[in-house]
Formats: C-alpha cells, sequence, structure tokens
C-alpha cells in the first residue's frame, strides 16, 4: 500500500490523480496548511526532514520531489503513463515532466509570494505577469499541435503539467480566450473520471 502524505491545495493532489489514473491502492494521510502564513505544519518533518508535500511511503522507502514521485509510479505500473515509444514524443515527455516544476511554476511562485507583500509587492508582481505569459504562449504553442504533452495519450507529463496550469488559471489570468488549447486540456483533464476521484479522496482543492 501506498501512503500519500497530502497537504492540502499542493502539488499532492496529482500524485492522488495519478494513482487513481494507474489503479494503485493508496491511503491518505491529510495535513492542512496554516491559515495565516500558508506553510505546511510541521508534523510534515516527521515524515522527511524537508517538512514538504508530495511525499509518500511505500515499502520501506520515503520519497518526495513531484517527478520522481510520478516516475516511481509509472514503474510500479509496469510502464503505464510513462514515456511513449517515439523518439519525439519520448523527448517532449522527458521535457515536460521536468519544465512543470523547473521553469514554468517558478514566476507563479514568485507571483503568489510577492503579491500578499504590501503596496510593493503588488507593483512587483505586475513586472512578473510578462514572465508567465511567455510560459503561456510557449505552451499554448505545443498544445495546438496535440492533444497531450507528450502526444496523443495522457503520461505523466500531463500530471507534472497539471498544478502549474491549474495555478495560472488561479494566479495569472489563464483563460479560454487568451489561450484556448490550454483552456481546453485542463477542462478535459477535469471531466476524467480518475480526476474526479482524486478530488473526493484528496478534499478540498482551490485549483481544479
Amino acid at each position: 500500500m501506498i501512503t500519500v502524505h497530502h497537504l492540502n491545495n499542493s502539488r499532492s493532489q496529482r500524485v492522488i490523480w495519478m494513482l487513481e489514473e494507474l489503479g494503485l491502492p493508496y491511503e491518505i494521510r491529510r495535513y492542512e496548511r496554516n491559515a495565516r502564513t500558508m506553510l505546511a505544519p510541521p508534523e510534515l518533518r516527521r515524515v522527511h526532514p524537508l517538512g514538504k508535500s508530495p511525499v509518500i511511503e511505500h515499502e520501506g522507502r520515503t520519497l518526495i520531489e513531484s517527478a520522481a514521485i510520478c516516475e516511481y509510479l509509472v514503474d510500479l505500473a509496469g510502464g503505464r503513463m510513462g514515456a511513449p515509444t517515439g523518439l519525439e514524443d519520448k523527448l517532449r515527455y522527458r521535457q515536460f515532466l521536468h519544465y512543470a516544476e523547473a521553469s514554468m511554476m517558478v514566476p507563479l511562485l514568485l507571483k503568489l509570494i510577492i503579491g500578499r507583500i504590501p503596496i510593493m509587492g503588488k507593483m512587483a508582481a505586475k513586472k512578473i505577469q510578462p514572465m508567465i505569459t511567455l510560459h503561456l504562449d510557449f505552451v499554448e504553442s505545443e498544445l495546438v499541435a496535440r492533444p497531450w504533452f507528450a502526444g496523443e495519450e495522457l503520461t505523466a507529463a500531463d500530471v507534472m503539467m497539471s498544478f502549474p496550469l491549474e495555478a495560472a488559471r488561479v494566479l495569472a489570468g489563464l483563460d479560454a480566450q487568451s489561450h484556448p488549447h490550454i483552456s481546453q486540456w485542463l477542462d478535459t483533464l477535469h471531466a476524467r473520471p480518475a480526476y474526479q476521484r482524486a478530488l473526493e479522496a484528496g478534499g478540498t482543492y482551490d485549483y481544479a
């Protein structure tokens, strides 16, 4: 049994979604953010020294980092939702598996954090928006050519990309007028039965 240490409104929601897509057995241990600071509670440090989520435990192993967890789940599922066989699709899979956190999530987090600073923070956040728009335009151009990020099938790359794009819709003005293909992609994944089951299992999630 896989144990998911799940923090509300966090990246761990996509781990639950992937588990539902793969049909792997799991249980959830829930943690709530501090309502004032929005930080994870200290109890998570008992699971891993960094005190962050997602964290999973399985067969005596404790794993962190969303992409690493996704790759681990792909291996457990015999390669399902992993890299496609074609070279170009395989390269896109690897690219977006890591791009989600290494590139796209960075300006979104900056905008979220800086935007909470009175007056000057909001002014600085406006300067970050063009960086976010640059990423959204790139992602939109990728989804013009294919229904999923690595080709014709849902993969772990889509799971990884879900959180930054959900956050962009809430925090950075992503909508159907400015980026119709991203918006359609989000609507499609949100309608998937496994995604809906993950929402039920994970509880309140402000980005869906």
